[in-house]
């Protein structure tokens, strides 16, 4: 298992485990990021990740992807 901010661009992940306070965890949630669901990293760029989930763009924090287990 390693953090999702470490993942190599275009390789599609599954999701293991989503740390952080539940509050982090609901927010993630929201945005797609639960446990069993494939990510795959589009790019980093200047400290934010932008990752593919659930057929949608979205861009994290490299912060909040530290706390996705991949």
């Amino acid at each position: 298992m390693m953090p999702l901010s470490l993942a190599d661009i275009g390789e599609e992940n599954t999701v293991k485990k989503i740390g952080g306070s539940p509050e982090v965890k609901k927010h993630l949630e929201n945005l797609g990021f639960v446990v069993g669901g494939n990510v795959t990293v589009v790019t980093s760029l200047g400290g934010n990740v932008i990752v593919n989930v659930k057929g949608s763009r979205v861009a994290i924090s490299e912060e909040m992807a530290r706390k996705i287990m991949i």
